[in-house]
């Protein structure tokens, strides 16, 4: 079973996934996963990847950019296209084959999943809405981070370091674990210097931990 935006099950089921593996949510739903675990779908936001043509390095101040209409963060997204196919055959090819058009993109959601040991937040870009993380509160929160940070639909005024330990803040997060924070695409995106955030984490929220994890890693969330 796959749950996830209509636009990520219509491009499944375009692919031969039969429908009855497709459950398309968008958020405000709640999904039964077993006997004793469910989880929540919230509305998210993904990072503001429009902004720039290089992540910014977790501790540097990124300005302004507010207040631009659609159209015209399209026409960024068009600058950074050209700079993606400046960075070679091979990162060209990949991005070619990967490409789904304008419709692509299905929104990002968040996931909390509640089990009976507790509960874990996921959030795989650095974006969200203000006031629905305000109202979660996990005993696990595996946030993103990289890029520019999106709050309520403008990016972030200032570090990618203040912006995860704000999101922590917001959603009183004792225990944390970071990921999307690799050298995913080099040329465009940079190996995350976590330290900044666990300074910013902690100069917040004093008691949280926060786990840093490297490939295949294990970590035991509970117990």
């Amino acid at each position: 079973m796959v749950i996830g935006s209509y636009e990520s099950t219509r491009i499944l089921a375009h692919n031969g996934v039969p429908e009855s593996q497709l459950m398309p949510v968008s958020g405000g739903e709640r999904v039964r996963l077993s006997d004793d675990v469910v989880v929540g779908v919230f509305p998210s936001l993904h990072s503001c990847v429009w902004s720039h043509t290089g992540s910014a390095g977790s501790d540097e101040v990124c300005l302004g950019d507010l207040g631009l209409t659609h159209q015209e963060r399209e026409s960024r997204m068009g600058d950074l296209a050209r700079h993606f196919a400046s960075l070679g055959d091979e990162v060209r090819s990949h991005l070619q084959v990967a490409h789904q058009g304008a419709r692509g993109d299905g929104g990002a959601l968040v996931y909390v999943f509640e089990t009976p040991d507790g509960s874990i937040l996921y959030q795989d870009t650095s974006g969200h809405w203000s006031g629905i993380l305000h109202d979660l509160r996990p005993d696990l929160a595996i946030l993103a981070a990289a890029g520019r940070g999106n709050v309520d639909g403008e990016p972030v005024q200032g570090t990618l370091a203040h912006f995860v330990a704000r999101q922590a803040w917001l959603l009183s997060a004792r225990r944390m674990v970071l990921c999307h924070h690799d050298d995913w695409l080099p040329g465009f995106s940079t190996p995350t210097d976590t330290d900044p955030i666990r300074d910013e984490v902690t100069r917040l929220l004093p008691n949280a931990t926060i786990a840093d994890l490297a490939y295949l890693d294990g970590h035991r969330v509970f117990g």
